[in-house]
């Protein structure tokens, strides 16, 4: 079958692979990949990689590179083991992508994506979605409305992410709010705050193309360029006041952005850490204490959102499908995904693959 797998830095591939065998263990179940979002990690892989996917085999379920991609997907349900009930053949799924064992310490209290063992379909596992079939276990196919697309059930994984952002930083009907960053997390956490019921969003994006697109998505956000304009100065403007947003979600990762919501932010307001930052930031703790504010840090999502979410995309609340800005065949994964996604001048943001 057709697979797209990540070998090393800048070394992916759509190769020809052994289809997993159908001799299913008793919760697991076999599925049709319907589309697969190309996510950030994959991007970081691809750039940098190895960083998440096992170069040695990974301590919980035993995989290793080359890693076939694709942990934000759809599928169809082909078959399914002896113990699976609450999924038939033929069912449409959004697969939920984190694997964990139940019995540690972060299991035993429902937190599974905290385990330090956690691995993830698609980055440390034997399968993903950019591939005609895939494995996974039971618990990882969740059942989705009838109307919505397979588009919309592949952007559930990366809904999860902004929405947790969301909900750590309490974003309520009325809220002020800032989303620093307006790549597809940041985009998708504009549509979360919003769904949340946020009254006033201004997003924070350098690149002009982005502040485009998300003006595009979100017609009611206020955009601002922090290098040519005076971003608290907005934030002032747009606040009771003029005491600064209620949360401000810092979705870029980086030391200057998560800096500018502490400025941004009012006294005794949440910053939430939803980019995730791969270097050390500096920042100035006094601020943070004179500010009396409180900070939120983010690592993947709590599991039993699923259903949450499915819900608010099928009521129209949470337009998930506006963030997709293209649809590509794995065949062009390198050149009109990856390459195309890393194009500082490029249009895009969020990429679907079909195999």
């Amino acid at each position: 079958m057709r697979a797209v797998r990540f070998h090393a830095a800048r070394d992916i591939r759509v190769e020809d692979v052994a289809p997993p065998s159908d001799n299913l263990g008793p919760d697991d179940v076999l599925v049709e990949p319907l589309c697969a979002g190309i996510c950030g990690t994959d991007l970081h892989e691809y750039i940098a990689g190895p960083i998440v996917t096992p170069a040695t085999p990974h301590v919980y379920t035993g995989a290793t590179n080359p890693q076939i991609l694709g942990h934000e997907f759809s599928g169809r349900v082909q078959k399914v083991g002896a113990e699976v009930s609450h999924v038939k053949v033929g069912d449409r799924i959004s697969v939920q992508p984190l694997m964990f064992p139940s019995d540690d310490y972060y299991g035993k209290r429902g937190l599974f994506h905290l385990s330090p063992k956690m691995a993830c379909v698609g980055l440390s596992w034997a399968w993903g979605g950019m591939a005609e079939q895939a494995v996974i276990k039971g618990y990882n196919a969740q059942s989705i409305p009838d109307r919505l697309t397979d588009e919309q059930a592949a952007m559930i994984e990366p809904a999860a992410v902004a929405m947790y952002g969301v909900d750590r930083g309490r974003v309520t009907a009325g809220s002020t709010v800032l989303v620093s960053g307006a790549g597809p997390i940041g985009a998708l956490t504009v549509l979360a705050a919003r769904a949340a019921g946020a009254a006033v969003v201004i997003v924070s994006e350098p690149n002009a193309n982005r502040r485009r697109i998300i003006s595009e998505i979100a017609p009611y956000v206020v955009t601002v360029d922090p290098k040519n304009e005076d971003l608290i100065e907005v934030v002032r403007d747009l606040t009771e006041e003029g005491v600064g947003v209620d949360v401000a979600l810092e979705c870029v990762g980086q030391e200057t952005s998560l800096n500018a919501c502490i400025d941004a932010v009012r006294r005794q307001g949440t910053v939430v850490q939803v980019g995730l930052h791969i270097r050390r930031a500096s920042i100035d703790a006094m601020q943070w204490a004179l500010k009396d504010i409180t900070l939120e840090a983010t690592w993947c999502y709590p599991v039993q959102v699923w259903p949450r979410i499915a819900r608010l995309i099928a009521s129209g609340n949470f337009p998930v499908e506006k963030v997709i800005t293209a649809r590509i065949d794995a065949s062009d994964v390198v050149a009109l995904g990856f390459e195309a996604l890393l194009d500082p001048a490029g249009n895009e943001l969020k990429i679907l693959v079909r195999t």
